[in-house]
């Protein structure tokens, strides 16, 4: 390959041959993707799974019809071209990046490939003169138009409302023990217990640069001891909080986050305007803590407020007595 030539064809050099190969391992793609959405879920959201199966089931009967379609027209041995191979065809993007974003990501980007679907079969049965091709192409596309009914009758056949609620509850619990709890607490953690060095620093010294080097040590120190702790604490098996990967990586960079928030002011020389900055930012990062456990943790405001801003205060008060001293 000549370096900066695209090795890819382009779907306008494609022979009728390779536009229905093309479609035939598109097909057997979704429907392996389909499958794998199905036993990612089928544990904690049988209902979905069961939809997906049935789009997987529906896959394959389109898969069926080209390869029939295929042996009519040009034999049994179909061209090795797959989607990755033609510029500019529509890219599904790895399982792995999806099947972790939670059950409604999952659902939106099966939307999205029917979609893609949709308008590739409207592409290719305009490439083909073929009378039998192109009303195959035709009929496959109206199918993948028509999914969305279909998707919508296969929810209603198996997520009647009450199944999705609880399918619902449950995924917005396991995103909240998984990624919203261990974050604020690493976000609390980091915001609260870095402040006594950070301004104990700054007092101390009234030197800037040593103070954000303080700082950034304590909020990365922080980090990883938060991260390391979370992750070794409960493998989530048994209290279902989820992976432990998952949660130590969410406490660990919501701690050195918090801990950085007041500490990057201390990258400006003038020592006044740095230490007026951090203090604002100290008093946003409680408030904020505060609403974030009213919004996600059903705690009353007033409560959380008196314990993050009221605790935040003293150890902060504590770092410029002992900064003074």
């Amino acid at each position: 390959m000549i370096p900066g030539i695209s090795s890819r064809r382009r779907f306008s050099d494609l022979s009728e041959q390779e536009i229905l190969a093309l479609a035939i391992s598109a097909e057997e793609d979704d429907g392996r993707i389909y499958a794998s959405y199905a036993e990612k879920l089928r544990a904690d959201f049988p209902q979905s799974a069961k939809l997906f199966e049935e789009m997987v089931a529906e896959e394959d009967q389109h898969r069926h019809r080209l390869i029939a379609e295929h042996q009519r027209r040009f034999g049994d041995v179909i061209p090795l071209i797959r989607r990755e191979h033609v510029a500019g065809f529509y890219s599904r993007r790895p399982v792995w990046l999806i099947e972790n974003l939670g059950l409604e990501r999952i659902r939106e980007e099966a939307a999205n490939m029917e979609s893609a679907a949709h308008h590739f079969y409207l592409k290719a049965a305009q490439r083909t003169s073929d009378a039998g091709t192109r009303k195959l192409l035709g009929d496959l596309a109206a199918a993948e138009a028509s999914h969305q009914q279909t998707a919508e009758r296969l929810e209603m056949e198996h997520l009647p409302a009450d199944a999705r609620a609880d399918e619902d509850r449950e995924a917005h619990r396991r995103f909240i023990l998984t990624w919203v709890q261990p974050g604020l607490a690493g976000l609390m953690d980091g915001s609260v217990s870095t402040l006594a060095p950070i301004f104990a620093t700054a007092f101390a010294t009234g030197d800037t640069s040593t103070t954000f080097l303080v700082g950034l040590a304590a909020s990365v120190g922080a980090g990883i001891s938060m991260g390391f702790t979370e992750a070794a604490s409960d493998d989530g098996e048994l209290s279902g909080r989820g992976s432990p990967v998952k949660r130590g990586f969410a406490s660990g960079i919501m701690t050195t986050i918090g801990g950085l928030g007041h500490a990057l002011p201390y990258l400006i020389p003038d020592f006044t305007t740095a230490t007026t900055l951090a203090i604002i930012i100290v008093f946003i990062e409680l408030w904020a803590i505060a609403w974030i456990q009213n919004r996600f943790m059903d705690t009353p405001f007033l409560r959380a407020a008196l314990q993050v801003v009221l605790g935040g205060s003293l150890v902060f008060a504590a770092g410029i007595l002992i900064g003074n001293a």
